[in-house]
C-alpha cells in the first residue's frame, strides 16, 4: 500500500484542514492517511476547544483513514520536539510512503535545503552563527542571516519568518536525522495566518474560529468556514450543552500550583535560568492568564513558549524527568479511530512496526510517557465536565464502518 502520512491538530477540523486532506490524495495518489495528532492540549500551549476523542471523530468523518494520538509530551513540546516526535511515530510504523504538510512557501526544495544545513552544521554555517551571536543578535536572527550567508540566497530569510515554514523545516531535519524513507511533500498554505483572529475567507484559520466560539451564540456563522460534517459535530455538542474550552481556564489551577511551591522548575525543557524566578514573581501581579503570560512575556521568551510553559506546569510534565522521556523505546502508537481502509491499515501496521499498537489502554501502565497521557486527560476533565477523568481507560478508538 501507499499511505501517506500527515501530522495534525484539528483544532477543530475546518476548511483548510479538508483541501489538505484532499489535496494529500490527490498529489500523492496514495491508497489510504494516516493522521499522528495532538491530544487534549496543543503545541502552542493551549488546551484543545474540544477533546481528542470528539475531534478524532471531526477527522475520520472527513476522511482520515487512521488517527494516532502524539503523546502529550511531544504535543506540548518545541517545534522541533514536536516534528521529531511525530515523525519518529510515522517512521516506527513501517508502512508510510510520504508526509504531506501544508508551507507558505510552497517549495520542498528550499525547505530541504535549509533542513540539511541545520543538520549537518557545515563549520561555515556554525563559524557564522557564532558572528552573529556574538553581535547580540537572537539566536532565530543569528540563525536566518546565518543560513542565507552559507546558501546564498536572499529570499531564504522570507521563509524562516514563517510559522509553517518552519514546522515543515522541522519535519524534514527529522527525516534527515532518523535517516527515513519518507518522503516530504508540501502544499502550499491558502486563506488567512493561522494566528489570525478574524473570519476572513473560506479558508479562515483556526485560530477564527476558535475566537468566534467565545461568543454563544456565533456558532452559525462558521457553517461557511468548516465541513458541513464539522459543522454538524460542533452545532450538535452546543446543543448538548458541550464546554469550548480555553486556555483562560488553566489559569487558577496553575496559580495554585505556583503558589503552593510545589513546582520542579528543573524538569521542564524549556525553562531558563531566571526564569522560573520570573514566572513566581508575576503570579501575584497577574489575574487572568492573559495577563499572566504578558507580565511574563519579553523579547527573549515568547508568548507561545511561555503558554508552552504553563500548561506543562497545568498538567504535572515537571513531576517528570523530562529528558527522560525522549527515549525512543518508550514510543508508541495509540489508535484513537480508523476507518474500513484505516481498519486495513492497522492490520498490515501490527506485521511492520517496531513500536507497540495501542487500541486498549492497560490497567497497569510502566511507561511514563503513557502515563503522562493519562495524566493530561485527568486535567482536561477539570476544565471540560463532559470528559470524564479516566476517559482513556473507558473509551475505544473511535470506528466508523
Amino acid at each position: 500500500m501507499n499511505i501517506t502520512g500527515i501530522i495534525t491538530e484539528y483544532n477543530p477540523f475546518h476548511n483548510g484542514h479538508l483541501h489538505h486532506l484532499s489535496s494529500a490524495r490527490a498529489v500523492t495518489g496514495c491508497d489510504g492517511v494516516v493522521c499522528i495528532m495532538s491530544g487534549n492540549f496543543m503545541q502552542r500551549g493551549e488546551p484543545a476547544i474540544i477533546d481528542k476523542w470528539e475531534r478524532t471523530y471531526m477527522a475520520i468523518e472527513n476522511g482520515v483513514d487512521l488517527v494516532i494520538e502524539l503523546p502529550t509530551f511531544y504535543a506540548l513540546s518545541s517545534a522541533e520536539h514536536f516534528a521529531k516526535g511525530s515523525l519518529s511515530i510515522l517512521d516506527s510504523l513501517g508502512i508510510i510512503n510520504n508526509i504531506f504538510f501544508g508551507s507558505e512557501c510552497g517549495n520542498v526544495e528550499d525547505l530541504v535545503k535549509i533542513a540539511s544545513v541545520l543538520t549537518d552544521e557545515p563549520l561555515e554555517f556554525k563559524n557564522e552563527l557564532k558572528v552573529n551571536l556574538n553581535k547580540g543578535l537572537t539566536f532565530a536572527k543569528s540563525r536566518e542571516l546565518s543560513l542565507v550567508k552559507v546558501l546564498g540566497d536572499e529570499t531564504l530569510s522570507e521563509i524562516l519568518q514563517n510559522s509553517n515554514n518552519i514546522l515543515g523545516i522541522e519535519y524534514i531535519k527529522a527525516i534527515l536525522s532518523l535517516n527515513s524513507k519518507i518522503k516530504p511533500i508540501t502544499l502550499k498554505r491558502k486563506g488567512s495566518a493561522y494566528n489570525d483572529k478574524n473570519l476572513a475567507s473560506e479558508f479562515s484559520s483556526a485560530t477564527s474560529i476558535r475566537e468566534s466560539l467565545k461568543n454563544p451564540n456565533s456558532s452559525d456563522e462558521l457553517a461557511k468556514y468548516m465541513p458541513p460534517k464539522s459543522y454538524e459535530i460542533l452545532k450538535k455538542l452546543q446543543e448538548n450543552d458541550y464546554p469550548f474550552i480555553f486556555e483562560e481556564e488553566m489559569f487558577k489551577f496553575i496559580k495554585y500550583r505556583i503558589v503552593s511551591n510545589c513546582i520542579n522548575f528543573n524538569n521542564l525543557l524549556e525553562i531558563s535560568e531566571g526564569l522560573d524566578n520570573k514566572i513566581i514573581k508575576e503570579i501575584y501581579n497577574s489575574n487572568s492568564y492573559e495577563e499572566f503570560v504578558l507580565n511574563i512575556k519579553s523579547k527573549r521568551y515568547t508568548y507561545t513558549k511561555i503558554s508552552r510553559l504553563l500548561t506543562q506546569i497545568f498538567i504535572g510534565l515537571d513531576i517528570y524527568n523530562s529528558k527522560n522521556l525522549f527515549n525512543k523505546d518508550l514510543l508508541y502508537a495509540r489508535i484513537l479511530g480508523f476507518n474500513n481502509k484505516g481498519r486495513e491499515i492497522l492490520k498490515e501496521m501490527k506485521k511492520t512496526s517496531t513500536i507497540p499498537l495501542i487500541t486498549k489502554v492497560p490497567k497497569n501502565i510502566d511507561n511514563p510517557l503513557l502515563e503522562l497521557d493519562i495524566a493530561a486527560t485527568k486535567c482536561y476533565s477539570l476544565l471540560n465536565a463532559k470528559v470524564h477523568p479516566f476517559s482513556d481507560y473507558l473509551k475505544g478508538p473511535i470506528i466508523k464502518h
